[in-house]
C-alpha cells in the first residue's frame, strides 16, 4: 500500500473553493450543538449524518487545502511497509531499516517483511525534529558566546 504517491499541491481553483467551504464549515461549527449533525447535499436533496469529529477534521483539511498544503490521510493504527515508511521520513529503506534494527522504531515481523505503525513512525520524526531544535539552539548560543553572531 503506498500513501503518498498520489499527494499533490492543490491548484489555485482548488485552493479558493477549499477556502470558501472551509469559512462556511468553520462558521457552521461554531453554531452546531449535535454530535452528529445533518448536512444536506443540494445537488441531491439528500441528507446525511457526519460525526462532528469527522467535520472537525473535514474543515482542517479544507483549511490546509486552502493554504495550498498537500493532504494526505492516512488511519493511525495503519502498518506500512518499509518503503513508505523511509519515503515518509524522507530517508533511503536501508537507512530505514538499520533504525529498525538499532531498536529507534517498534516493528512487527510479518513472514520476512517488517511492518512499522504510522503512529510509530510519525511519534520517531517528531522526536527527531525536536532533537534537531535543541541542537540548533545549543549551536545559535555557542555562537553567540564566541562572539560569531550579532544581533
Amino acid at each position: 500500500m503506498e500513501y503518498f504517491n498520489d499527494i499533490k499541491k492543490p491548484s489555485k481553483k482548488e485552493q479558493i473553493a477549499a477556502m470558501k467551504s472551509y469559512n462556511a464549515l468553520a462558521a457552521t461549527l461554531e453554531e452546531l450543538h449535535s454530535e452528529n449533525p445533518e448536512i444536506e447535499i443540494e445537488e441531491t436533496s439528500e441528507k446525511i449524518k457526519i460525526p462532528l469529529k469527522a467535520l472537525k477534521l473535514l474543515a482542517k483539511i479544507l483549511k490546509a487545502t486552502s493554504q495550498g498544503q498537500p493532504i494526505s490521510l492516512v488511519p493511525i493504527a495503519t502498518e506500512m511497509t518499509t518503503q513508505a515508511a523511509a519515503e515518509l521520513l524522507g530517508c533511503s529503506r536501508p537507512h530505514f531499516v538499520k533504525l529498525l534494527e538499532e531498536g529507534n522504531i517498534p516493528f512487527t515481523l510479518v513472514g520476512r517483511h517488517r511492518r512499522v505503525k504510522f503512529e510509530d513512525v510519525m511519534n520517531y520524526k517528531k522526536e527527531m525534529k525536536s532533537k534537531q531544535e535543541k541542537l540548533l539552539i545549543e549551536m545559535m548560543k555557542s555562537d553567540e558566546e564566541l562572539g560569531l553572531y550579532d544581533s
